[in-house]
């Protein structure tokens, strides 16, 4: 039951990775259609990013309030309206509008999905069933660039983008209609006082029982500061790397290295593979080796790439290793922090604050990424390999606060983690 209940619960991250990347098939569509020029177009992809930092510092509070199971019947629809909308739009603005509301879906996502899983999941599988929300995020990036490669082969003239678009608003209406199959978490039941449907829910999903938790705890400073600045560093370094930033704009960057429009949208449904099947060796291997150790190894096969990524933008030579190098990239991102982002997250804060701790850490990632995909076009005008040189020594940089500074959680009870990282 608890499994079954993680999985439906991880489609939100389905939802969440094609609306992370169905944009990328469109960028150039929307630069000719709504004739855009670089500052607009970095408005027009970053929209869904302000929106999602909204949804991920309000979701914390209402998931500690409302829990995350409610939370989760809202976000489908929000998916099912914004894909409709942007598929609709007629202006830059509109279209920014209901990219908005798609953010605001993919950061409440970002939040109660993953503190959902984690509180219904024995401590031997938690790493694995909380990794199914990034399973889901990444087989959501390559449905969206599949779907872009064959809708670009239809034929649809200048109903193409509109078409690649709207597409998203079919899984969202499947997660929308079965969402409310999923109980509440017996530990938010407990945190409220519904002891009683609490015990009954967790019989139900074969969960052990818990420690007594505080109603009225606060998140602060004092109490939760080594847990605050744990998440606000993974979520800063996960976009640091770049990750969205190239995903976003992934057709783009093919073209910049001379690549055909058809091209770009085959070779970014490659990346897209690579990222699903590194991500699936993340999970399989985040339980046993353990967080910090795939957070370092990623960190450094990050780095190597993108300093690859960079001398190719900046000799005008090697186009051909262009792919191969962005799909290492991706390969180490997702088997690393891909992997481990919303597990760590998940797991750094009690259960009385768990929300709005995961919402902490998930507006930090929002507030880069938003960041660095609105000035990602802005940089690659005046160099291309500008944006990548960054992220390299970001990469770098990372190596060391992750060696110095992260503590293993792997194996662990939630209870225990909280008793440890305690201020």
């Amino acid at each position: 039951m608890a499994a079954r209940c993680a999985m439906l619960a991880s489609m939100a991250g389905l939802l969440f990775g094609i609306d992370t990347a169905v944009i990328s098939g469109v960028t150039q569509a929307l630069q000719k259609v709504f004739a855009l020029s670089p500052q607009d177009l970095g408005l027009a992809v970053s929209a869904a990013l302000w929106g999602t930092l909204v949804g991920a510092a309000f979701a914390g509070r209402a998931g500690d309030a409302l829990g995350s199971r409610r939370l989760l019947l809202w976000v489908g629809w929000l998916y099912v309206v914004s894909a409709l909308g942007t598929a609709l739009a007629n202006g830059l603005m509109s279209f920014c509008l209901f990219r908005l509301l798609g953010g605001l879906a993919i950061g409440a996502s970002s939040v109660v999905a993953p503190v959902y899983i984690s509180e219904i999941s024995a401590p031997d599988v938690r790493g694995r069933r909380v990794g199914m929300f990034q399973c889901a995020i990444v087989s959501g990036i390559l449905l969206a660039y599949l779907s872009n490669a064959l809708v670009a082969r239809g034929g649809f003239g200048a109903m193409e983008w509109r078409i690649k678009l709207g597409l998203a608003g079919v899984p969202a209406l499947g997660f929308a209609l079965l969402a409310p199959c999923l109980p509440d978490s017996p530990r938010w039941l407990q945190a409220r006082g519904r002891n009683a449907q609490a015990a009954a829910d967790r019989l139900r999903l074969v969960l052990e029982s818990v420690a007594p938790v505080m109603q009225d705890e606060r998140l602060s400073w004092r109490l939760h500061r080594k847990p605050i600045l744990l998440a606000l560093a993974i979520g800063a370094f996960n976009q640091l790397s770049g990750i969205n930033a190239i995903l976003y704009y992934l057709n783009d960057i093919f073209a910049a290295a001379g690549f055909s429009d058809f091209s770009a949208d085959t070779q970014a449904v490659a990346v897209g593979l690579a990222n699903l099947l590194a991500t699936l060796a993340g999970m399989a291997m985040i339980d046993r080796l353990g967080r910090r150790p795939l957070l370092l190894a990623g960190a450094l096969g990050t780095c190597a790439a993108l300093v690859g990524v960079t001398m190719i933008f900046a000799g005008g030579q090697g186009r051909e290793w262009l792919l191969p190098l962005l799909v290492m990239f991706i390969g180490f991102f997702a088997v690393s922090q891909g992997a481990v982002i919303w597990v760590y997250l998940s797991e750094l804060f009690p259960t009385a604050v768990r929300a709005r701790g995961q919402a902490l850490g998930s507006s930090t990632h929002w507030v880069f990424n938003g960041a660095i995909s609105f000035i990602f076009p802005v940089l690659a005008a005046h160099g291309p390999a500008l944006p990548f040189a960054g992220f390299a020594l970001a990469m770098a940089v990372q190596v060391f606060v992750v060696w110095r500074w992260f503590p293993e959680t792997r194996g662990a009870s939630l209870d225990d983690l909280a008793r440890r990282l305690a201020g």
